[in-house]
């Protein structure tokens, strides 16, 4: 009896560790599933965003971490890999589960001044991403239109891994943006 309670325990200790590790390898990025194979597409957004600021302006806040000087806390957010003229290569990280795991994306960015931001998902949770930032003029400012869709594989499985990562990945999304909002009004100035 004794040596069936010590086997269980054992496969059960391994059934979890290799689900906590599954878990930390996948939202980590180290263990991506990019098989082909049943992919699910859905959409992310849209999310529309006022900001009382020209579009330049907002703009050069959204670019700056990526093709200028990076601030220290977006320092610890989002760090370039490579960069070029009009595009670069980041690994993006966001705390999870009050820091226990950090997910970690690695994203192309590529700047179409002012109008436009496009990321497309290199490496992360799940095999495909494609977002993007449109900036319009406005008499009172700047319209920030974001809008993707995220890709999964694995049918059902996929779809579930999907809606939980969406939902994450939108909630970091809007944080982004008001955070975005609130600098680029504070540098544009009383209105």
């Amino acid at each position: 009896m004794t040596r069936r309670l010590i086997r269980a325990a054992v496969l059960t200790a391994g059934a979890a560790a290799t689900a906590v590790g599954g878990y930390a390898g996948l939202v980590g990025g180290a263990l991506p599933v990019d098989i082909g194979l049943g992919r699910r597409v859905r959409r992310l957004g849209p999310r529309t965003v006022d900001i009382r600021a020209p579009r330049e302006l907002v703009f050069e806040v959204i670019a700056q971490p990526y093709l200028g000087r990076a601030t220290r806390a977006t320092r610890e957010k989002v760090r370039v890999l490579e960069r070029g003229a009009d595009m670069v290569l980041a690994a993006h990280t966001t705390p999870l589960h009050g820091g226990r795991f950090t997910a970690v994306t690695v994203e192309t960015v590529r700047f179409t001044r002012p109008r436009r931001v496009d990321f497309r998902l290199v490496r992360g949770p799940v095999p495909y991403v494609v977002e993007t930032f449109t900036l319009t003029e406005r008499e009172t400012g700047t319209r920030l239109v974001y809008q993707g869709e995220m890709g999964t594989d694995l049918w059902a499985v996929g779809a579930w891994w999907g809606a939980v990562v969406a939902r994450r990945w939108e909630q970091t999304v809007a944080a982004s943006l008001t955070t975005l909002g609130v600098e680029a009004e504070r540098r544009a100035g009383p209105p």
